[in-house]
């Protein structure tokens, strides 16, 4: 006999579990499949958390190699513990792993364990990890299952000498020359953890600049300050192919507008070219649920697919592949199954590159204004005259703030600095109540913070910042 749901969610990732969680919450009879060992998707396992940890780690040890004596903190014999660094990350992943867990119980949210086919509408089979198989049957399904790495055809992984994100994660010893194929956040990250370790690094990027898709300025000013700090980039670079020996990887390069060929060698090479929908195994084109041209699910405003009760949230649908993204849409999509009516909030959804210093925007970028057509004023302020900054010893970077030439009405925050991923929180919630930018320049900021520098920038928007 099949087990009976009111709803089944095929995916532990940040949208699937809270998914899972707002629904048992709400009284409905929920449970998750999930076919890895621990909860949490990619975010929690092997990518966003133990990034930041490692990232928190090695920024800890380049201070402590470069920046303490300027602070009148003098140490001596400073060393790498890579095996303790890698322990302690290891140990944040499964505290928060096992607290899914936790929540799972706390909220009756039942945990199947195995790989999930959708056989029909309403109808699951799961293939179970300890063996066997069960039939799970739900009013609602939602597919949460996430992305996988985009593979680069001639470079092929092994997350020993050719890795990806996860690989990236775990390398028993600091590479002497560690190469990213990819000039995006994910790349840039995992370069900033190798570099403040030890290792020489070279982006290689197809397209004439890093960052695709963020706002011009902020990306060439990031470019600036990761070159300054010991980044080499190769851009407008084609990787078509790789060797490998015992000593390491030669990568044979193109101009990506063609020419003559080249080669760069490593010890470790990570491949970070972006992110593809994971919908494979799951039987969705077998009961005839609409795909568009990049295999991401086709859904509505209520996150319904073409084949009623069948939903999809997260990484699988359009929109960026952001963990918040996904637990809003999540949490969302359990409420809407409720009978609420919640809703998403699209054009506020900041997104947060975690380099040193970070990267963080929400809104629109001064390029795509200008393709709209759309009239707007911006403000910029830079941390070099903002007093909390100056006291850090951290003033690389400036706010931008994108205002509508009429209304005032904030468009875009943008930030490059220290503590940007955490600054993007004032922008995002002045612009889900639809602030102008005065709304901002006019609310009162604790003095010496660094969030002083939003008000400024939101000054600077009418010309008349007040420290600059």
């Amino acid at each position: 006999m099949s087990e009976k749901f009111d709803v089944v969610i095929i995916g532990g990732g940040p949208g699937g579990y809270v998914a899972a969680i707002r629904a048992g919450q709400l009284g409905l009879k929920t449970a998750c499949i999930e076919s890895r060992g621990s909860l949490g998707g990619v975010c929690l396992n092997i990518g966003c958390i133990p990034s930041k940890a490692l990232l928190q780690s090695s920024e800890k040890y380049e201070e402590a190699s470069h920046s303490f004596a300027a602070h009148g903190i003098k140490l001596n014999g400073i060393g790498l513990d890579l095996p303790t660094m890698m322990a302690r990350k290891d140990k944040v992943v499964t505290d928060l792993t096992k607290g899914v867990e936790f929540l799972f119980r706390k909220n009756k949210v039942t945990w199947i364990k195995g790989k999930a086919r959708i056989t029909a509408p309403g109808k699951i089979a799961v293939a179970l990890t300890d063996g066997g198989s069960q039939d799970v049957e739900a009013t609602s399904i939602i597919v949460a299952t996430g992305s996988d790495i985009v593979p680069l055809p001639g470079v092929e992984i092994d997350e020993k000498q050719i890795v990806s994100s996860t690989g990236a994660l775990s390398l028993a010893k600091v590479p002497e020359h560690f190469v990213v194929i990819g000039g995006g956040y994910i790349g840039l990250e995992m370069g900033s953890v190798w570099r403040r370790l030890g290792s020489k690094v070279t982006v290689v990027e197809f397209l004439d600049r890093i960052t695709p898709g963020m706002d011009g300025e902020t990306g060439k000013q990031l470019q600036r300050v990761l070159t300054k700090s010991g980044f080499e980039f190769k851009l407008g670079t084609k990787v078509v192919g790789a060797t490998k020996n015992k000593k390491g990887v030669t990568l044979q390069l193109e101009p990506a507008t063609g020419g003559e060929r080249s080669e760069l060698t490593a010890d470790v090479v990570l491949v970070a070219i972006g992110r593809r929908p994971y919908t494979d195994g799951l039987g969705l084109q077998e009961i005839g649920v609409a795909l568009d041209n990049r295999q991401r699910v086709v859904v509505d405003s209520g996150y319904q697919t073409n084949i009623p009760g069948i939903y999809a949230i997260g990484d699988v649908i359009p929109g960026p592949m952001l963990a918040h993204k996904a637990e809003d849409e999540g949490a969302v999509l359990a409420e809407i199954l409720a009978g609420q009516k919640p809703h998403v909030n699209y054009d506020a959804i900041p997104a947060v590159i975690y380099t040193w210093p970070e990267v963080a925007s929400v809104g629109k970028t001064e390029e795509e204004l200008k393709t709209a057509g759309i009239a707007y004023k911006a403000g910029k302020f830079p941390f070099t005259a903002n007093d909390r900054a100056r006291a850090n010893g951290d003033t690389e970077g400036f706010v931008k703030i994108l205002a509508d030439a009429t209304t005032d009405r904030v468009l875009g925050v943008h930030i490059i600095g220290p503590d940007a991923g955490t600054m993007i929180a004032e922008a995002t919630m002045a612009m889900e109540y639809g602030a102008s930018a005065e709304d901002i320049a006019r609310t009162t900021h604790a003095h010496p913070t660094l969030n002083e520098s939003m008000k400024e920038a939101a000054l600077a928007v009418e010309g008349h910042p007040l420290h600059i």
